[in-house]
């Protein structure tokens, strides 16, 4: 299959994109948490953004692309049979104008103004529903492209989507990705667009996990080793299962461009992280 036709080129157009952000701003800090000729539409009102109505689940058969393993930027993914059940929290991102038109993974065409989103492993097509914690809008969306394929972040979601939940200036934002089983009823979710400020959800905050482990002196071992290296991180005691365990992370952060720094960090030294948001 030729690139010029291949139903991933725009999963890779959007890869090479975000790994050349990635060098320069960290991918999703600054204007936007765009880069270059990507953003949001020249002209727009945005009193018809508020209006597209959410995604509606329904059942639809797996589409014929997108849903095989697949590469990214060196790393193998293992696409899920099924999307029930599936429930994370973590960063999104938004994509717009650049890629409006082209080709998803899926084999639809991108359209900036759809309740649509990517996500790295979701079944294609897969419904969620997205919620900011940080303000507490919510949204429905169908997932029918991959991505995002930065560290820490967990779905793309379109224009418009980004626009409802509110964070398409700062082009990131803390959410809750749950996947919707169209076979269950469930109530139509409305978005309200009022300001963030008036529904700010407090306590959210971000946690760097370097490891977690059973026995206390490996725990001990990372964190002298982290501390070597001008990271300050701390030991916590829980129990998982019933057994105890030792997780070694720094935080509480505020802020995803700090997340984004010390993961950053932590990569140039051989240590892959997990974002943990509480």
């Amino acid at each position: 299959m030729s690139l010029n036709k291949s139903p991933y080129i725009s999963l890779w157009a959007r890869a090479l994109t975000c790994s050349v952000v990635l060098i320069i701003t960290a991918c999703g800090i600054g204007k936007g948490g765009y880069y270059k000729d990507d953003g949001p539409p020249r002209r727009v009102k945005q009193s018809k953004i508020a209006k597209i109505p959410d995604a509606v689940p329904k059942k639809e058969p797996l589409s014929e692309t997108g849903n095989n393993p697949y590469k990214a930027l060196g790393k193998k993914y293992y696409p899920l049979k099924s999307a029930n059940g599936y429930r994370e929290r973590g960063v999104a991102s938004w994509y717009g104008k650049k890629f409006h038109g082209k080709r998803t993974s899926s084999g639809e065409p991108y359209d900036m103004f759809a309740m649509t989103a990517a996500h790295r492993v979701l079944p294609l097509p897969s419904y969620v529903k997205v919620r900011n914690l940080r303000n507490g809008r919510a949204v429905t969306v169908k997932v029918n492209d991959r991505g995002p394929f930065l560290h820490n972040r967990v779905i793309d979601l379109s224009y418009a989507a980004a626009y409802k939940l509110g964070i398409v200036a700062t082009g990131t934002g803390l959410v809750e990705v749950t996947a919707i089983n169209p076979s269950v009823p469930s109530r139509q979710i409305t978005t309200h667009q009022v300001p963030v400020s008036s529904r700010t959800v407090s306590g959210v905050k971000l946690f760097i996990q370097f490891g977690a482990f059973s026995v206390k002196s490996n725990a001990e071992g990372l964190q002298r080793s982290l501390y070597s290296l001008g990271f300050d991180p701390t030991m916590e005691h829980g129990l998982h299962d019933g057994r105890d365990i030792y997780r070694v992370r720094a935080g509480p952060y505020y802020l995803v461009s700090d997340v984004d720094q010390v993961s950053a960090n932590a990569r140039k030294y051989g240590y892959e992280t997990k974002l943990v948001i509480e």
